[in-house]
């Protein structure tokens, strides 16, 4: 007996159903038959000629047996009913379709030729009959959730009446309510045609004019924007919309979800600060760029950082004949070596790691893969932390720079493309002084090259035993012919350093957000979209130029801050306290592009501006170098700030 209690317990549910669905499929092929023997002759079963009935006797049995096959082979038994959809339809349709067929080849040729209107109301009763019994089961769940709808958790607003919104309406009314506990009551669409019309029951309102009011009159708990091809500019005015009704916000994570059929509510992602920042997106012609890159050696120092990885992952896709990752931090180094490999399978990549000081080092990754093109992104860019320490800058910064450009000039790199900061126009930090200077080293690399005058750049030693050493010089190779060229852009968001990170974790701390100023500005841009400009900017080099990005209205501190809190669902000030906490060593209160003395010339890129260099006595600035390196590595820190206001006058710090 315990035995025999053991088996059964032992049958999962699904299997007790799929037996559950064998016997009734065979009663109701067995009655619908029946039935349409009983309505070819008046409904009157006295009517029904012996020898027709006989012969559905005669096949009927087998014809049910042989349907059960068929429908198990379909998949017909193993189906999730609740979450039934077209997909199983189709499979009962092409089951019922099959089935028929055979019977009819199969009567008619063995046994006796029927009515056809046997067959027509046979088929017809046998696919209603398995229709009803399996969709009844997500009938009757679509039926006590729509009773139940005025009892859920969340009451969703959907915005976009396209079929994004309409995949999204259907998983979360019909599959997940019972898990979400939430319905989605109304949907905006700006298409007046759409207006006072219905999708899966749900009526499109309005609208974006009509957010406001039906949030209130449904009692809006959720919105989801659920509009794949959508510009920044026209999200940022949606999401500042939307923010005034204290309701959570999310988002289609891109625009590949909708083409691949798979949007759900689960895909959907919270609004970010880029979203709420975000510009049109830059169209760029990159065949300049591609033509430059395709073949080429290419070298990426600081190739682990925010900025140099993404270069690593833009570079990439315009099929370099190779990808050369140079980072003194090997996680993140490994960490975009990772990520390229699974991406490009096919890139021909090197990871080294390494040091932009060390001079050694940097000519034997010259000499060894010879790049035509170096993107210098290594760099010490924290503020605060390189007033503490101007040696480290002038060392990692300068003179890193300086050793870098040094050897692609002797190596026959072709192109030199420094990342610069709008922090080196009128520097109040050290950090901007010494990106300054590396602006300076890449228009004096141009200038002694344009005017053969490159026997006269020395190699900077920064230690005692290289002097000692007799280092291959330019001496003797061909003639350099490096183009030389600096790109200067702002703040870019979600960067090594940059404020958003420290907002988002003082957010889940729970406060306070710290504001160094209530007026403080920065100019904003994503990394994305400066690399592009920076690649854009390098393919256009021509003569030690420095190329200024055009990074559009500048964003005041306190209204990111207070953007953060309303996004992570917080009230500024009253949940998550906004500190002003004073503007920290060597920081302005808001970002030049230019330097008084520069001007500014257009490209054919309206994105894309060109500073009027400062002329400076290329001699004299070489010395002033050499003299900060000195004191760097001496660890005088006074001589070296002394040292930094004598070589850039504009410096305040």
């Amino acid at each position: 007996m315990e035995q025999k209690m053991s088996f059964f317990s032992k049958i999962k549910h699904w299997h007790k159903v799929a037996w559950f669905l064998v016997a009734y499929d065979f009663i109701t092929i067995v009655a619908s038959f029946f039935l349409a023997l009983w309505f070819r002759f008046d409904c009157k079963y006295s009517l029904i000629p012996d020898f027709y009935f006989n012969s559905y006797k005669q096949i009927i049995f087998v014809y049910a047996i042989f349907t059960i096959i068929v429908y198990y082979f379909f998949g017909l038994y193993r189906s999730i009913w609740r979450f039934a959809s077209f997909f199983e339809l189709k499979k009962l349709t092409y089951a019922s379709v099959f089935t028929l067929f055979v019977k009819a080849l199969f009567a008619t040729s063995f046994v006796r030729r029927m009515p056809i209107s046997y067959y027509v109301f046979g088929i017809g009763f046998q696919f209603l009959f398995g229709v009803v019994i399996r969709f009844s089961y997500r009938f009757v769940l679509l039926l006590r959730d729509s009773r139940a709808g005025t009892d859920l958790d969340k009451k969703v607003m959907i915005i976009g009446a396209g079929d994004a919104g309409r995949m999204i309406i259907r998983d979360v009314n019909y599959i997940n309510n019972n898990r979400n506990h939430a319905k989605v009551v109304c949907i905006i669409d700006d298409n007046p045609n759409k207006w006072g019309r219905y999708i899966d029951g749900v009526e499109v309102v309005g609208g974006q004019d009509k957010i406001l009011a039906n949030v209130e009159k449904f009692g809006i708990n959720e919105i989801y924007i659920a509009i794949a091809n959508i510009s920044p500019s026209k999200k940022r005015n949606l999401i500042n919309i939307c923010k005034e009704t204290n309701c959570v916000i999310k988002q289609l994570p891109n625009m590949y979800a909708e083409k691949a059929g798979v949007i759900s509510a689960g895909s959907l992602q919270n609004i970010s600060i880029e979203d709420v920042l975000g510009r049109d997106t830059i169209n760029i012609h990159q065949e300049e760029v591609a033509n430059q890159i395709c073949g080429k050696v290419v070298l990426v120092t600081g190739g682990g950082g925010s900025i140099g990885s993404e270069l690593c992952r833009q570079i990439a896709k315009y099929a370099p004949k190779q990808l050369i990752i140079f980072d003194v931090y090997e996680n993140n180094a490994y960490d975009i070596q990772l990520e390229l490999k699974k991406r490009f399978p096919e890139l021909n990549l090197v990871t080294l790691i390494g040091s932009v000081r060390d001079t050694r080092r940097l000519e034997n990754v010259f000499e060894t893969y010879h790049p035509d093109i170096c993107y210098h992104a290594a760099a010490h860019k924290h503020v605060p932390l390189m007033e503490d320490s101007p040696c480290e800058a002038i060392k990692n910064n300068a003179v890193g720079t300086y050793k870098t450009a040094y050897a692609a000039m002797k190596y026959g790199c072709k192109r030199f493309v420094l990342i610069s900061t709008d922090k080196a126009i009128n520097p109040t930090n050290v950090m901007g002084a010494t990106k300054r200077i590396c602006e300076m080293i890449i228009q004096t690399f141009d200038k002694m090259i344009r005017e053969g005058r490159v026997d006269e750049m020395p190699m900077l030693y920064s230690h005692s035993d290289d002097n000692s050493e007799v280092v291959a010089n330019h001496k003797g190779v061909d003639v350099p012919h490096t183009e030389f060229v600096a790109v200067r852009f702002g703040n870019v968001l979600g960067s090594n350093g940059s404020v958003v990170p420290l907002f988002k974790k003082q957010i889940s701390e729970g406060g306070p957000v710290t504001v160094t100023h209530p007026d403080i500005i920065r100019y904003f841009m994503t990394i994305p979209e400066a690399v592009s400009l920076v690649l854009k900017a390098g393919a256009n080099a021509e003569h030690g130029e420095i190329f200024v990005l055009d990074m559009g209205e500048p964003v005041r501190i306190a209204d990111l801050a207070r953007n953060m809190i309303e996004l992570a669902g917080y009230k500024p000030d009253i949940d998550i306290e906004i500190k002003y906490v004073g503007l920290r060593p060597g920081e302005k209160l808001y970002e030049e592009k230019l330097m008084d003395e520069e001007g500014l010339r257009k490209t054919d890129d309206k994105l894309i501006h060109i500073a009027e260099p400062i002329d400076f006595d290329s001699n004299l600035f070489i010395q002033e170098l050499n003299d900060l390196m000195n004191y760097a590595y001496e660890n005088e820190n006074e001589k070296v700030l002394e040292k930094i206001r004598e070589t850039v006058p504009t410096f305040a710090g």
